[in-house]
């Protein structure tokens, strides 16, 4: 038995996310689950790094597989992506040692959210960022991300109610405005269901006047997500990286 760790990048237009669901074959995990077991004549598990929504994105997704065997690693690849969907790409294969799992071993992930402030929506980016047609003041978003930085109880910034635990640690929030585009990038031990995109729709919030810097430090007092921002849209949300 060999396990090895696979690199996926994936349009997540089409999907309802990553995740295997009982009610729809149209998930990430479910069509590559389905092609390894095609290839290899058994059943293979993808374990991915964490769970992406439904239109979310990734760039950087990891899932780690068991096979019976050694494989010649490119030409698993080529054949791997020849026979996947042109909106799901295995980017990498390596192999790793046995009992490497690619969520309970992950340290760190980095997430991006592409907002376009233009007053109509790019024709080519629209499946890709969130159409926000506001008047943004970085300035005061930047202060808002820098009180949501290092480690909090972040209860109210996630939309699932029963969990082991709320604390997370978000090591860094960047704002990267590109012309019309605003890129936020978020890096962090890891984000609970929703997290990254209720953030967003706070941080949009305090750069459109709606919020203040004040109710943000109220956010991690309360822990109340009827308080916090609106969720924006997952085809703005793109995992782009896990760290090990």
């Amino acid at each position: 038995m060999r396990t090895y760790k696979l690199t996926i990048a994936y349009d997540g237009t089409r999907y309802r996310g990553w995740q295997r669901q009982n009610h729809t074959d149209a998930t990430i995990q479910t069509i590559l689950e389905r092609t390894l077991c095609g290839m290899t004549g058994y059943p293979v598990e993808a374990n991915g790094s964490g769970r992406t929504d439904g239109g979310v994105h990734a760039g950087g997704q990891t899932a780690s597989i068991i096979l019976s065997g050694m494989v010649e690693i490119p030409l698993f690849q080529k054949e791997l992506n020849e026979k996947l969907p042109e909106d799901i790409k295995v980017v990498g294969m390596e192999l790793m040692k046995n009992g490497f799992h690619a969520r309970l071993q992950a340290s760190g992930k980095r997430y991006v959210y592409t907002v376009d402030t233009r007053m109509k929506p790019s024709v080519f980016l629209r499946r890709y960022a969130y159409h926000y047609p506001k008047h943004l003041d970085i300035e005061a978003m930047e202060a808002a991300a820098q009180i949501l930085v290092g480690k909090h109880d972040f209860a109210g910034f996630t939309d699932k109610k029963y969990q082991k635990t709320t604390v997370r640690t978000i090591h860094s929030i960047e704002l990267e405005a590109q012309g019309s585009f605003l890129r936020i990038v978020y890096e962090g031990t890891g984000f609970l269901y929703h997290m990254v995109r209720i953030l967003t729709g706070t941080l949009l919030e305090v750069g459109s006047g709606e919020r203040s810097l004040h109710s943000v430090e109220s956010l991690l007092e309360n822990k109340l997500r009827t308080e916090a921002g609106f969720l924006a849209p997952g085809k703005g949300l793109c995992l782009e990286k896990v760290y090990y």
